[in-house]
């Protein structure tokens, strides 16, 4: 049987290997429960840019561990069912070592305590999902939706690389940790609300939240290990994590829980609509953990013990039973070779190991009892019921979500498998997949039913601890199966019903659900209508600001730089005059007249040669200003910089073609030229003036002054900045130099062999 990576080769031996490093990492990780079950946390770091005080530190406490053991635990069984699935596929291990850069990346962020490196963690699992999402390379969809990825989550990413800056520079603390503590001081600061509003940029584009919710779905053009990890515990939950992580500092106040009860609701019942009217099992499974991460983000937007409950034990449900059934639909299109499920039926007596297990986790997605999807379902009602905004409005949404997430679960683990064996198969001759990739669904499915029937360990264990890293406090977290009947039973048990008639009725609900989308604006096509903007306004930015023109390119440059820094000086009350301006002396004067006057021939100047020689006369007079003022040093540079200028510009002049009919400088561009430069020459004077007559802040000169002999071993203050403090500058201005000079050099050998083959 061919697999989806291309091939019916045997699964590499060496494939344990790769296995075993998400296993023994899990196994790491549950070595620490103990430690986090008592109320500890585990620390280490080491400085990574002390100067700044940034350092590479890692943190677990109970939120980051749950996070941990779910992305090291998946990874282990999608790892393993990978091989097979894979097997034969040229890229295979190009595939699993992205695989693992991205596991490695989540990890790092779901541990990192210092904001910067968990900025840098954030944007590693942007790359390595665009490598996965775009793996098969050689598919345009694959491609263009890798790249819709990267560009919303990237965008994201720079809004929380300023929100993290923000939070870092309030607190005085780069230390996560540290500024979780803090909760109190930032809320009350006047910065809290561009943070606020920074921080969700990042959360709701990588958890695909309204409106930025379009890319996810398309996210399923990568190989469907990669959506099962993806989707299940992985990169679309790092925004969950972020605001679980952050709530104890942001949370509490109306700006926040507006916001995720709001944008999570609208998320999850629209997702749930969508998905109900996919026919590929993929995209519905897609668009089910669109619902799931809406519904986790409007239970955060609360602060109360039982929506934040509601939220991990929902957070731990949703991974088994999505990473189970999303390799089961990788197992069915393995040995059928379709998702669609209008083409499938009856497969359950071919794959039987296959049926049970989407069974199982198609009951625990429904939230039917005994698994614990249905305490999950429990818990969030009793978290809506109870929540401060708008209960009724969080309790309707979730019933609906829930209702819809029924009909879900029917056409991904009954339809396939129950009725009559569908004949219209691309594969005909169905059969149970190899062990590797019945092993995940199977465990994972039969864990949702374990921990339904024996909640009691895994909440006190895992939930508890977590629940108290996000309210950073400890919460006592009780599971049980069984509750009485309340509120929470009668809205499950409408869920139930409703579920089940609307699944009865889905193609009816379908067409339905098709014609309302059709009247609706789409998220994806937006997108495709931004790109073609900006692609438009740089096309027209392009042909106005960068036409090959060089006297362009300057005046813009010089034009932006007079009107934006003169404005700035004159809006902020910047143009001030030393008081004590010293008088120059009758040497000094004769320089600065020399200079005007070899400005004014520069500027009048007919002939190209008089107006080289007359702007080197200028640099020469400026090279003597420094001399007479102790900058002998700078003075040297500046002169051997003219002399050289002068002498290679009148080299080429002389070798450049006579060119007639040279049209005039006509009145107005003339008149414009002279406007921008004396602007330019007026604002870079007043500059000057205002720094002068400013206080001095000699912070770094006192610091050269006292490092630049202990630190560089030089006594020249500048040549130690250019060559120690500044050296990789220093080197890259080389390394360009180096390299322009290389390139005139072949062009000039170029021309020249042209020439000699004429």
């Amino acid at each position: 049987m061919a697999s989806p990576g291309g091939g019916t080769h045997g699964v590499p031996p060496l494939h344990f290997v790769i296995v075993a490093i998400p296993l023994l990492l899990a196994a790491v990780f549950a070595t620490q429960l103990p430690t986090i079950m008592a109320g500890q946390t585990v620390l280490w770091g080491v400085d990574w840019i002390p100067s700044l005080g940034i350092r590479l530190a890692l943190y677990l406490d109970g939120l980051s561990l749950l996070f941990a053991l779910m992305i090291t635990g998946t990874g282990t069984l999608v790892l393993l069912y990978s091989g097979s699935y894979m097997a034969g596929d040229p890229n295979f291990w190009r595939f699993h070592m992205f695989l693992v850069a991205f596991m490695l990346s989540m990890l790092g962020v779901v541990l990192a305590d210092d904001l910067i490196t968990l900025f840098v963690f954030w944007e590693l699992t942007s790359i390595t999902s665009y490598l996965l999402i775009g793996f098969n390379h050689e598919s345009t969809v694959s491609r263009r939706n890798a790249l819709q990825a990267l560009l919303v989550t990237g965008s994201g990413g720079l809004a929380l690389l300023g929100g993290l800056v923000l939070m870092g520079v309030v607190v005085g603390d780069w230390q996560l940790s540290v500024v979780l503590t803090q909760g109190e001081f930032l809320r009350e600061h006047p910065f809290y609300l561009g943070i606020l509003i920074l921080i969700l940029l990042g959360a709701f584009t990588k958890s695909a939240q309204f409106p930025f919710h379009f890319w996810l779905p398309n996210a399923m053009a990568a190989p469907t290990p990669v959506s099962a990890y993806l989707h299940s515990a992985t990169m679309v939950k790092a925004g969950v994590y972020l605001l679980a992580r952050m709530h104890p500092a942001l949370a509490g106040t109306p700006e926040w829980s507006w916001t995720l009860t709001i944008a999570g609701a609208i998320t999850a019942v629209w997702a749930s609509m969508m998905a109900v009217r996919q026919t590929d099992l993929k995209q519905a499974l897609a668009h089910t953990t669109l619902m799931a991460l809406g519904t986790l983000v409007m239970f955060l937007g609360s602060n109360t013990e039982a929506a934040i409950t509601a939220a991990m034990t929902f957070l731990l449900v949703h991974a088994l039973y999505k990473c189970a059934l999303f390799l089961v639909v990788g197992i069915i299109d393995h040995e059928t070779g379709t998702r669609e499920v209008d083409r499938l039926g009856g497969l359950n007596k071919a794959m039987p190991w296959t049926a049970a297990a989407a069974l199982a986790a198609g009951f625990a997605m429904a939230g039917f009892p005994p698994f614990l999807g249905f305490i999950g379902k429990e818990l969030a009602y009793e978290a809506a019921v109870a929540v401060a905004v708008m209960p009724w409005f969080v309790t309707a949404a979730a019933v609906a979500a829930n209702a819809l997430m029924v009909v879900v679960a029917g056409l991904v683990a009954i339809k396939p498998f129950f009725g009559p064996l569908s004949r219209n198969l691309p594969q005909p001759k169905p059969h149970e997949a190899p062990w590797r990739m019945i092993a995940g669904p199977a465990l994972l499915a039969t864990m949702g039913l374990l921990f339904g029937l024996a909640p009691a360990g895994i909440g006190s264990g895992l939930l508890e601890p977590a629940v108290a890293g996000v309210l950073a406090r400890p919460v006592p977290v009780s599971l049980s199966l069984w509750h009485g009947i309340n509120v929470p039973l009668i809205l499950s048990l409408i869920t139930f019903g409703l579920g089940i008639v609307l699944f009865l009725g889905v193609v009816r609900l379908r067409n339905g659900l098709n014609a309302l989308v059709a009247v609706l604006p789409n998220g994806d096509n937006s997108y495709d209508k931004t790109l073609v903007g900006l692609k438009s306004l740089a096309w027209w930015q392009t042909r106005v600001l960068q036409n090959g023109s060089l006297p362009v390119y300057l005046l813009t440059t010089f034009g932006v730089l007079g009107v934006a820094v003169g404005g700035t000086m004159l809006f902020k009350g910047g143009f001030t005059i030393p008081q004590n301006v010293l008088t120059p002396a009758l040497h000094e004067w004769g320089l600065v007249v020399l200079i005007m006057i070899a400005v004014l021939v520069t500027v009048t100047a007919k002939s190209r040669l008089a107006a080289i020689c007359s702007l080197g006369v200028i640099g020469v007079g400026v090279a003597l200003l420094f001399l007479i003022f102790g900058a002998a040093d700078v003075a040297m540079t500046q002169l051997m910089v003219e002399t050289l200028l002068v002498i290679i510009v009148t080299v080429i002049f002389l070798k450049l073609p006579r060119v007639e009919n040279v049209p005039p400088l006509t009145r107005r561009r003339g008149i414009v030229n002279a406007v921008i430069s004396i602007g330019s020459g007026v604002v870079i004077s007043a500059l000057v003036l205002a720094v002068v007559a400013g206080d001095m802040n000699r912070y770094l000169s006192d610091f050269f002054e006292r490092t630049a002999y202990p630190g560089g071993h030089g006594q020249n203050i500048v040549n130690v900045i250019l060559v120690d403090f500044r050296a990789v500058d220093t080197l890259g201005e080389i390394v360009v130099v180096a390299m322009a000079g290389l390139a005139a050099f072949a062009l000039i050998r170029s021309r020249r062999k042209n020439v000699g083959g004429e």
